[in-house]
Protein backbone atom coordinates (compact mmCIF):
# COMPACT_ATOMS: atom_id res chain seq x y z
CA UNK A 1 0.00 0.00 0.00
CA UNK A 2 1.42 3.19 -0.70
CA UNK A 3 1.22 6.30 1.29
CA UNK A 4 -1.16 7.77 -0.30
CA UNK A 5 -3.47 5.08 0.26
CA UNK A 6 -2.54 5.07 3.83
CA UNK A 7 -2.91 8.58 4.50
CA UNK A 8 -6.70 8.30 2.57
CA UNK A 9 -7.22 5.62 5.19
CA UNK A 10 -6.06 7.01 8.12
CA UNK A 11 -7.86 10.33 7.15
CA UNK A 12 -11.41 8.04 5.74
CA UNK A 13 -10.88 6.95 9.72
CA UNK A 14 -10.57 10.10 11.25
CA UNK A 15 -13.34 12.07 9.58
CA UNK A 16 -15.78 8.67 10.77
CA UNK A 17 -14.60 8.65 14.19
CA UNK A 18 -14.87 12.72 14.54
CA UNK A 19 -18.50 12.24 12.91
CA UNK A 20 -19.69 9.42 15.32
CA UNK A 21 -18.90 11.55 18.17
CA UNK A 22 -20.43 14.29 16.65
CA UNK A 23 -23.71 12.20 16.51
CA UNK A 24 -22.98 11.28 19.92
CA UNK A 25 -22.66 15.14 21.02
CA UNK A 26 -25.66 15.63 19.18
CA UNK A 27 -27.50 12.81 21.33
CA UNK A 28 -26.25 14.30 24.54
CA UNK A 29 -27.92 17.84 23.60
CA UNK A 30 -30.81 16.97 22.40
CA UNK A 31 -31.34 14.53 25.79
CA UNK A 32 -30.26 17.81 27.78
CA UNK A 33 -32.99 19.49 25.66
CA UNK A 34 -35.65 17.22 26.23
CA UNK A 35 -35.33 16.51 30.08
CA UNK A 36 -35.10 20.27 30.31
CA UNK A 37 -38.48 20.65 28.68
CA UNK A 38 -40.04 17.87 30.64
CA UNK A 39 -38.71 19.14 34.21
CA UNK A 40 -39.87 22.88 32.74
CA UNK A 41 -43.37 21.35 31.96
CA UNK A 42 -43.57 19.46 35.02
CA UNK A 43 -43.27 22.46 37.42
CA UNK A 44 -46.11 24.77 35.11
CA UNK A 45 -49.05 24.93 37.16
CA UNK A 46 -51.83 22.88 35.25
CA UNK A 47 -54.50 25.48 34.02
CA UNK A 48 -57.68 24.81 35.65
CA UNK A 49 -60.49 23.24 33.55
CA UNK A 50 -62.64 25.92 31.83
CA UNK A 51 -66.67 25.78 32.91
CA UNK A 52 -69.16 25.22 30.63
CA UNK A 53 -70.91 28.47 29.59
CA UNK A 54 -74.14 27.69 31.64
CA UNK A 55 -71.97 27.23 34.56
CA UNK A 56 -69.73 29.89 34.56
CA UNK A 57 -70.47 32.86 37.47
CA UNK A 58 -72.63 35.07 37.28
CA UNK A 59 -72.19 38.50 38.52
CA UNK A 60 -74.43 39.18 41.33
CA UNK A 61 -77.49 41.81 40.80
CA UNK A 62 -77.96 44.97 42.25
CA UNK A 63 -81.09 44.28 43.65
CA UNK A 64 -79.56 40.86 45.15
CA UNK A 65 -76.68 43.17 46.68
CA UNK A 66 -78.43 45.11 48.40
CA UNK A 67 -80.68 42.18 49.59
CA UNK A 68 -77.63 40.75 51.07
CA UNK A 69 -76.55 43.45 53.09
CA UNK A 70 -76.46 42.68 56.92
CA UNK A 71 -76.12 39.31 55.94
CA UNK A 72 -72.95 38.01 57.43
CA UNK A 73 -72.17 34.30 55.79
CA UNK A 74 -68.52 34.07 56.66
CA UNK A 75 -67.09 30.88 58.02
CA UNK A 76 -65.69 32.79 60.89
CA UNK A 77 -69.01 34.27 62.21
CA UNK A 78 -71.08 30.62 61.34
CA UNK A 79 -68.41 28.56 63.45
CA UNK A 80 -68.84 30.88 66.59
CA UNK A 81 -72.79 31.19 66.17
CA UNK A 82 -72.91 27.18 66.20
CA UNK A 83 -70.30 26.94 69.42
CA UNK A 84 -73.08 29.86 71.50
CA UNK A 85 -75.69 27.65 69.87
CA UNK A 86 -74.82 23.93 70.76
CA UNK A 87 -73.88 25.67 74.60
CA UNK A 88 -77.20 27.35 75.21
CA UNK A 89 -78.92 24.29 73.71
CA UNK A 90 -76.94 21.91 76.26
CA UNK A 91 -77.73 24.16 78.91
CA UNK A 92 -81.37 24.34 78.39
CA UNK A 93 -81.35 28.17 77.30
CA UNK A 94 -83.96 28.28 74.89
CA UNK A 95 -87.69 28.53 74.03
CA UNK A 96 -90.32 27.96 71.46
CA UNK A 97 -91.95 30.97 70.20
CA UNK A 98 -96.07 30.71 69.45
CA UNK A 99 -94.95 30.71 65.82
CA UNK A 100 -92.88 28.28 66.18
CA UNK A 101 -95.20 25.92 68.12
CA UNK A 102 -98.47 26.35 65.43
CA UNK A 103 -95.84 25.61 62.33
CA UNK A 104 -95.52 22.58 63.86
CA UNK A 105 -98.59 21.53 64.76
CA UNK A 106 -99.58 22.48 61.01
CA UNK A 107 -96.59 20.22 59.66
CA UNK A 108 -95.84 17.33 61.65
CA UNK A 109 -92.62 18.09 63.59
CA UNK A 110 -91.88 17.81 67.25
CA UNK A 111 -89.92 19.95 69.68
CA UNK A 112 -87.29 17.20 69.51
CA UNK A 113 -87.09 17.45 66.06
CA UNK A 114 -86.40 21.29 66.62
CA UNK A 115 -83.86 20.44 69.33
CA UNK A 116 -82.20 17.85 66.72
CA UNK A 117 -81.60 20.20 64.09
CA UNK A 118 -80.09 23.03 66.43
CA UNK A 119 -77.88 20.37 67.74
CA UNK A 120 -76.53 18.51 64.36
CA UNK A 121 -77.46 21.29 61.85
CA UNK A 122 -75.61 24.07 60.73
CA UNK A 123 -75.67 27.65 60.76
CA UNK A 124 -76.13 29.26 57.55
CA UNK A 125 -76.21 32.69 57.80
CA UNK A 126 -75.88 35.39 60.62
CA UNK A 127 -78.27 38.15 60.78
CA UNK A 128 -76.07 40.78 63.01
CA UNK A 129 -78.63 43.81 62.84
CA UNK A 130 -81.55 41.60 63.95
CA UNK A 131 -79.17 39.14 66.58
CA UNK A 132 -80.89 36.25 64.71
CA UNK A 133 -79.28 33.04 62.86
CA UNK A 134 -80.65 31.06 60.21
CA UNK A 135 -80.02 27.14 60.83
CA UNK A 136 -80.62 24.47 58.70
CA UNK A 137 -80.86 20.59 59.41
CA UNK A 138 -82.99 17.64 58.86
CA UNK A 139 -85.92 15.41 60.45
CA UNK A 140 -87.14 12.22 59.92
CA UNK A 141 -90.59 11.45 58.84
CA UNK A 142 -91.75 7.67 58.06
CA UNK A 143 -88.75 6.70 57.17
CA UNK A 144 -87.97 9.95 55.15
CA UNK A 145 -85.75 12.99 55.69
CA UNK A 146 -87.13 16.16 55.22
CA UNK A 147 -85.53 19.88 55.68
CA UNK A 148 -86.39 21.79 58.27
CA UNK A 149 -85.48 25.36 58.89
CA UNK A 150 -84.99 27.11 61.83
CA UNK A 151 -84.69 30.60 63.18
CA UNK A 152 -83.09 31.94 66.27
CA UNK A 153 -82.84 34.93 68.16
CA UNK A 154 -80.05 35.37 70.69
CA UNK A 155 -80.46 37.19 73.48
CA UNK A 156 -77.71 39.23 75.36
CA UNK A 157 -77.73 37.24 78.75
CA UNK A 158 -77.37 33.84 75.87
CA UNK A 159 -81.00 33.08 75.79
CA UNK A 160 -82.63 31.92 72.87
CA UNK A 161 -85.72 31.89 71.33
CA UNK A 162 -86.47 29.86 68.53
CA UNK A 163 -88.72 32.61 66.34
CA UNK A 164 -89.87 30.13 64.00
CA UNK A 165 -89.38 26.75 62.19
CA UNK A 166 -90.94 25.20 59.49
CA UNK A 167 -90.60 22.58 56.33
CA UNK A 168 -90.03 24.46 52.80
CA UNK A 169 -92.80 24.79 50.73
CA UNK A 170 -90.16 22.70 47.81
CA UNK A 171 -88.42 20.67 50.49
CA UNK A 172 -85.54 18.70 47.94
CA UNK A 173 -85.14 21.74 45.65
CA UNK A 174 -81.64 22.96 46.23
CA UNK A 175 -80.87 26.67 46.32
CA UNK A 176 -77.85 28.84 47.54
CA UNK A 177 -77.09 29.72 50.56
CA UNK A 178 -77.56 33.44 49.68
CA UNK A 179 -80.52 33.14 48.59
CA UNK A 180 -82.11 30.96 51.16
CA UNK A 181 -80.55 33.69 53.72
CA UNK A 182 -82.70 36.34 51.90
CA UNK A 183 -85.69 34.22 51.99
CA UNK A 184 -85.73 33.29 55.46
CA UNK A 185 -84.82 36.86 56.79
CA UNK A 186 -88.16 37.67 57.28
CA UNK A 187 -90.79 34.53 57.79
CA UNK A 188 -92.92 34.72 55.12
CA UNK A 189 -94.17 31.46 55.30
CA UNK A 190 -97.71 31.05 55.89
CA UNK A 191 -99.18 28.68 58.20
CA UNK A 192 -101.47 26.22 56.16
CA UNK A 193 -104.01 23.81 57.86
CA UNK A 194 -106.77 21.72 56.77
CA UNK A 195 -109.25 19.58 58.66
CA UNK A 196 -110.59 16.77 57.04
CA UNK A 197 -113.85 16.48 56.51
CA UNK A 198 -116.16 13.76 58.69
CA UNK A 199 -117.36 11.12 55.66
CA UNK A 200 -115.92 11.33 52.07
CA UNK A 201 -115.40 14.50 50.14
CA UNK A 202 -119.08 15.73 47.90
CA UNK A 203 -119.29 13.87 44.38
CA UNK A 204 -117.44 10.96 45.77
CA UNK A 205 -119.74 7.66 46.50
CA UNK A 206 -119.19 6.76 50.30
CA UNK A 207 -120.79 4.72 53.15
CA UNK A 208 -121.30 7.91 55.29
CA UNK A 209 -119.91 8.92 58.13
CA UNK A 210 -117.33 7.21 59.73
CA UNK A 211 -117.85 4.19 62.23
CA UNK A 212 -117.11 4.56 66.06
CA UNK A 213 -114.32 1.40 66.13
CA UNK A 214 -115.13 -1.99 68.76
Amino acid sequence: MTKAAASSTTNRTAGTRRQTERMGTDLLALRAQLARAEKEARRAPTPPPTRPAHLQLKPVKPQREAELVGIDTSDHSLARAHARLRDAVYDGRYSLCPHATRHARAEGFLEHDIIQVLVAGRVRAVYPEDHRWLVCGYFEACGVALPLHVVIEHQRDGHLDVVTAFVPKHPHHIISRARLAVMLRYDDEQIRTRTAPVGNKPGHRSKGKWKKGA
